[in-house]
């Protein structure tokens, strides 16, 4: 029977702060089309035509717009269309998404001054994606072993267990080099490679002097996530004699996410089946971060109700916690492997800041029965920047600062990766009678990740040091298409929306590794088509006073 690994890499990594790792981190940075039923009935084009709660978190002007006070909050469901089942997750869930108020005063004959409060599920994470596919002389195991025979990381033996001091040292690298490679006997004779440590730290088989690796011929892979972040949106905003409206927003960020992975290989020795390996990872990330938006909307004709928006976002600056608890379960012959499984847990703080975000919408209305919004938005995410904590240290007065420093490795990782992001919001609203309307949207966000980008587990980066997963997948373009109804009865509005958005994707279980002068150390393995499709269904109560 193969012995239990069961140490810690808490006790081997030694050091409680980092960064993490582009991928990661990306899914962090982006927002989700969700607020009112109006405005997302509207495809969130209403950043020039304002008077909305949701406009305070997009351009803070739209605010001060309001001529009288209001209360309004939503929830809705959200149903993830043709994934499969995995774990306990669930395809539709309940979601409440938003609540606030503002509160109008005047301060002029034509003018106002508003405070507004809004709390929006800015990211819902719920999501299932599978995906499998054949390996032709390719495994994530092999890519371990392939890091390891190149220098990537080098290996050396304290207290019966293997650890490396480089970057590039995964906690999956550490789990294969313990559980799948490591016989600890270089004499044992039930090992068919007869795997041993050289004095330069790396595993080999002692007769050929060839690194350490079994192929795989497919692969399957699951993962479930839940959790949100929930943005918290504090304004003051005004407008001057009904032509120049203004707005500055301050958001704070709560994140909560959960992950639930499991990846598994059926791996052969040349042409004999020896059986399967599975990584069973679980991942949270959780921490608050801020913001401040500015914006204006102008009437550039006096007599016209034609307007132009115009907002800037600063970064979000994320203070986070990463946790993961990951299962190397090695359900191989007797023959190969040291460990029937290994386990690896860590948590560490890092910082996280998004890019800038900059606006121009348009807007104009006929009579009262007829809104039409417009809205471009850009983000460039590939400065999005990582950073490992420092520590801290005390100034003279006797204030603490906290000190951090950015992880070069994995900031060129992201130019590389992810790319600048277009989003083209277009609405209207009709009103065939004043208590009634009907509105259409269309919401366009561009690929955020570059189509040759790729999860570099060779880069000497803390991010990578604490990567328990191998996977990526490079999502494309998003498309949402929505539409509304909406009715006011006195002083109360009731307001439904239905939002349809589908990503494509290419999914990749591991990155490639092409060995120039040996095509048979050559680790490819070829994408996978993957897709999110999700429905909501809206809905907002709202009053005025």
């Amino acid at each position: 029977m193969k012995k239990i690994l069961s140490i810690m890499t808490a006790a081997m990594l030694g050091t409680a702060v980092s960064a993490q790792e582009t991928y990661d981190n990306a899914q962090l940075a982006t927002k989700d089309l969700n607020g009112t039923a109006r405005y997302v009935g509207m495809g969130g084009a209403m950043e020039a035509l304002g008077a909305d709660l949701s406009t305070i978190g997009t351009n803070p002007a739209g605010i001060g717009m309001f001529r009288r006070s209001m209360v309004a909050g939503s929830f809705g469901f959200n149903s993830q269309q043709d994934a499969k089942s995995f774990g306990n997750a669930n395809k539709t869930n309940m979601s409440f998404d938003q609540a606030g108020f503002v509160y109008s005063m005047r301060s002029g004959r034509h003018s106002m001054f508003n405070f507004g409060f809004n709390y929006t599920k800015s990211k819902n994470f719920d999501q299932i994606l599978t995906a499998a596919g054949r390996l032709n002389n390719a495994s994530q195991n092999k890519l371990s072993a392939m890091k390891n025979a190149n220098g990537v990381y080098t290996l050396q033996d304290k207290n019966n267990g293997l650890v490396s001091n480089s970057g590039a040292y995964s906690q999956a690298d550490y789990l294969y080099s313990n559980v799948l490679f490591n016989h600890y006997d270089a004499n044992n004779p039930n090992d068919p490679n007869n795997a041993t440590l050289t004095d330069k730290g790396v595993i080999v088989n002692q007769t050929t002097g060839l690194p350490v690796y079994y192929n795989a011929t497919g692969y399957d892979f699951g993962r479930s996530t839940t959790g949100y972040i929930g943005q918290y949106d504090f304004n003051v905003s005004g407008n001057s004699n009904d032509r120049f409206y203004w707005g500055f927003t301050v958001g704070i960020y709560d994140v909560h996410y959960n992950g639930s992975s499991l990846y598994s290989e059926s791996l052969v020795d040349g042409n004999t089946a020896i059986g399967d390996v599975a990584m069973n990872d679980e991942r949270k990330i959780t921490g608050t971060g801020f913001d401040v938006k500015a914006g204006l909307i102008f009437r550039p004709a006096e007599e016209s109700p034609f307007r132009i928006g115009l907002y800037v976002h600063t970064p979000t600056w994320y203070d986070l916690t990463t946790r993961n608890y990951t299962v190397l379960d090695n359900k191989t012959s007797e023959a190969y492997g040291s460990s029937d499984y290994g386990k690896s847990s860590e948590s560490y703080d890092f910082k996280f800041y998004t890019p800038w975000r900059f606006g121009v919408s348009l807007g104009h209305t006929v009579g009262n029965y007829l809104a039409l919004g417009a809205t471009y938005e850009y983000a460039d995410y590939t400065t999005n920047d990582i950073r490992v904590n420092d520590g801290g240290e005390v100034d003279y007065w006797g204030n603490y600062y906290e000190t951090s420093s950015r992880d070069e490795a994995m900031k060129q990782n992201i130019k590389n990766s992810l790319k600048g992001v277009h989003t083209v919001k277009l609405g209207m609203e009709f009103k065939p009678e004043k208590n009634f309307a009907v509105r259409l949207g269309y919401n366009y966000q561009s690929a955020m990740y570059n189509k040759n980008g790729f999860k570099d587990g060779s880069l000497e980066s803390y991010g990578t040091y604490y990567a328990s997963t191998t996977d990526y997948t490079n999502w494309k373009d998003t498309h949402r298409f929505t539409a509304g109804v909406g009715y006011n009865y006195g002083k109360f509005s009731f307001d439904l929306a239905y939002q349809y958005s589908q990503t494509n994707g290419d999914f990749y279980p591991f990155m490639s590794y092409v060995d120039n002068s040996e095509p048979k150390f050559d680790n490819v393995c070829d994408a996978v088509k993957v897709s999110n499709k999700r429905n909501q269904l809206l809905f907002t109560v709202g009053y005025k006073f």
